[in-house]
């Protein structure tokens, strides 16, 4: 069995490999840039000779034929990064950071972005990090990074910078939780000739052309650290329990579902995004990061892809919506006055930001939820159960009830539940239990310890509410679970509100766990089949990855599989074993389970397993 240092040394391998076929990449543009320009050159020649009747008579009639064919022919050329921006072809390095601090940490769950440049008056960098980092817990540290990129070629300047940080954040950098980048000034093409667009000073202009620029470059180094990616400045702080409050919410969605979580309404701060997806943002960012700042592209990306030009603008709205999801209250705030254009002072505050948190989000198994109270103003137990708000309803009374029942027999290894918030303290759930339906009746029966908790409808009552909360751990022999209920026993005085609901899973047995885990290695897997397919096309002379377009189509489960196949022929003759394996939610729901096991068993993965 592979011991993780192990994994992970592979894991630079492949890192190290997928640099040398960028550089292989770019070598082979820079040439077949070079006999265009020699076939332009050719076809000008034959253009002037065909005026001449004796021009070509010197040559062979294979020769004649030759040129003739060679100048005839005309390659359909697909745009790439270079398209848009030509300048990268005349250095090998324009893609590389010019400085890069830090162990390189991948494998986490979140990659948090912030860029920062020379500001005139103040830089708030260092409180900006103060706050993001005071604010996680030490296993939440093992699960991030944190990627300041500053955005400047001068070299001193990003120095001192490094220097600064290294000396305020030593254990944060050495521990691999901090990393320091800045690009090559080859990155950047002329910035002084850009057309002014949208009433925008030519000072303007360039700022928000190189902040477009910026973020690029940024998102392009983060994408392969982790799951999600979210975008923030150097001039915010945070709220407490930030970190877990974006993973859990990003985790309890279908992957499918969303494009962009918002957690702040301000500019592109706090817009998180999959990995996966980040390649197509890059993309469109540099397609027009001359003319747009980077908040108007990123919605027209989200036009372009559900908006429908035969409707009002309400129904696109509405669809858009569907991709770009709001969490609130904000969990960032912006605090620096002085903005990083020169001479802008920028007074822009997040209002949802001071409202407190209502609600308490987990990742709970899918059920179907019901209940007998009337629900007051929207506040809904769905969203309770996802986590998206708090559950209101009038006041209770005896025979009331509030069910959770599982799409599936699930094993349960606790439960918690907590009623009344910071706003209505008072709206709690008295006098009530908290019940459990077992999935085997037939082997519960057989305990006599369990015969005074059994109620007539099959029910076990294993807990309840105390100062408006319940919470403890559910007796292995009542797993799997088919439902689990709260049951008001006496008339409540006051209305309940439920803010917070956790159902977490039992983890044993070599099965995959939707919603459990990060998904790093899934995704690593098809970064890594996307490597080798290139590796192949690039030998054969065939075409680019980004001209080839391979696995556009792909699902989760082929791509899976497929990489599985090409490293179980690479890798130990044949077989390989990996400790851990995590997988995607979207995964979950679109992975025939048992023909996916019964495959990574058959190239030699012996278990798997999960944290």
């Amino acid at each position: 069995m592979w011991k993780h240092e192990k994994l992970m040394a592979y894991q630079r391998e492949f890192h190290a490999l997928k640099e040398r076929l960028r550089i292989a990449e770019h070598r082979t543009l820079q040439r077949s840039s070079e006999l265009h320009a020699i076939l332009d050159h050719f076809r000008r020649m034959i253009k002037e000779a065909n005026g001449s009747r004796d021009a070509l008579n010197h040559f062979s009639d294979e020769t004649q034929k030759l040129i003739k064919d060679l100048t005839n022919r005309k390659a359909l050329q697909v745009p790439n990064i270079y398209y848009h921006m030509p300048h990268l072809l005349n250095h090998d390095g324009s893609l590389q950071p010019a400085v890069q601090v830090g162990l390189g940490r991948t494998g986490v769950s979140v990659v948090m972005g912030i860029p920062t440049v020379k500001r005139r008056v103040k830089s708030y960098l260092k409180e900006t990090l103060h706050s993001l980092i005071d604010k996680l817990s030490p296993e939440e540290k093992l699960d991030c990074v944190i990627i300041v990129f500053v955005g400047e070629t001068d070299l001193e300047y990003v120095n001192s910078v490094v220097a600064s940080l290294q000396k305020e954040f030593a254990t944060e950098i050495s521990s691999g939780l901090v990393e320091v980048i800045s690009p090559p000034a080859t990155y950047y093409p002329d910035l002084n000739n850009l057309k002014e667009t949208f009433g925008d000073s030519k000072e303007r202009v360039r700022w928000r052309t190189k902040q477009n620029l910026d973020y690029c470059f940024l998102m392009m180094y983060a994408q392969r650290k982790g799951i999600y990616y979210i975008q923030l400045e150097d001039d915010i702080v945070a709220k407490q329990n930030y970190f877990s409050t974006i993973k859990n919410f990003a985790l309890q969605l279908s992957s499918e579902d969303w494009m962009i979580l918002e957690f702040s309404q301000l500019g592109f701060i706090g817009k998180m995004f999959q990995a996966p997806d980040i390649t197509l943002i890059v993309e469109f960012i540099l397609m027009f990061y001359k003319e747009k700042p980077i908040d108007w592209l990123l919605d027209h990306i989200l036009w372009v892809k559900v908006c429908n030009p035969e409707k009002d603008a309400k129904h696109c709205d509405r669809q858009k919506s569907n991709l770009r999801i709001r969490f609130r209250p904000s969990l960032f705030q912006h605090v620096g006055l002085h903005s990083s254009l020169a001479g802008k002072i920028q007074k822009l505050t997040d209002k949802d930001f001071l409202k407190p948190l209502l609600h308490k989000i987990h990742v709970n198994p899918p059920a179907e939820v019901s209940t007998s109270l009337k629900v007051y103003q929207g506040h809904t137990l769905e969203k309770t159960y996802l986590g998206e708000d708090f559950f209101w309803a009038i006041t209770p009374v005896a025979g009331d009830y509030i069910l959770f029942k599982f799409d599936k027999p699930v094993n349960v290894e606790r439960y918690l539940f907590r009623s009344g918030n910071p706003e209505h303290p008072g709206d709690q759930l008295w006098n009530t239990t908290v019940e459990v339906l077992p999935y085997r009746k037939d082997i519960v029966e057989l305990r006599s310890d369990t015969k005074d908790k059994r109620l007539s409808d099959g029910f076990f009552r294993i807990g309840k509410f105390e100062d408006g909360l319940a919470e403890g751990p559910v007796n292995s022999y009542l797993n799997p679970i088919s439902a689990l209920r709260l049951s008001v026993l006496q008339n409540s005085a006051v209305w309940v509100i439920l803010n917070e609901v956790s159902v977490p899973l039992l983890s044993t047995g070599p099965v995959f766990l939707w919603n459990q885990q990060i998904c790093h290695m899934a995704f690593l897997f098809e970064s890594l089949l996307r490597d080798h397919i290139q590796n192949d096309v690039l030998e054969n002379g065939i075409m680019s990855s980004n001209q080839h377009g391979f696995m556009k189509d792909r699902s989760c489960q082929t791509n899976l599989i497929a990489f599985y196949d090409e490293v179980s022929k690479k890798l130990d003759s044949g077989k390989i074993q990996i400790d851990y394996i995590y997988c995607i939610p979207k995964a979950f729901d679109t992975v025939p389970h048992k023909r996916l096991l019964s495959k990574l068993r058959s190239i030699g993965l012996s278990e798997v397993a999960h944290g």
